[in-house]
């Protein structure tokens, strides 16, 4: 039964703890290369540094392409009433919640299909 976790850490390490790191990864790449926006991460990325990457490309859509932002999150299907639920007052606060919310919508497309 898919469970949905709490936050970035304990999503990453359940991904790992399954032996399916790589294929989130791999989504990752794929989600945001339709979206065409490059996100050439390797296979072999720390959970850290996919954190502190992918929050740091969301930071930079928000900032600089807010439109290909929006079709990022189109294209991944993040439901919009979480989005909505954030709060925006700090850009990089936001940035890692929204973040956390595409890799937890990746997190369900590979488990899924894992088990299904």
């Amino acid at each position: 039964m898919y469970i949905p976790l709490a936050n970035t850490d304990l999503l990453l390490s359940q991904a790992q703890k399954e032996q399916l790191y790589s294929k989130l990864i791999e989504q990752l790449n794929k989600d945001f290369t339709l979206a065409n926006e490059l996100l050439d991460f390797k296979t072999d990325i720390t959970p850290i540094e996919l954190k502190l990457g992918l929050r740091e490309k969301i930071y930079t859509l928000i900032q600089h392409k807010f439109a290909e932002y929006l079709n990022l999150l189109y294209i991944i299907d993040v439901p919009e009433r979480e989005i909505k639920a954030l709060s925006g007052g700090d850009i990089m606060e936001l940035s890692e919640q929204v973040a956390f919310l595409i890799l937890k919508r990746e997190w369900q497309k590979v488990w899924f299909r894992n088990r299904y």
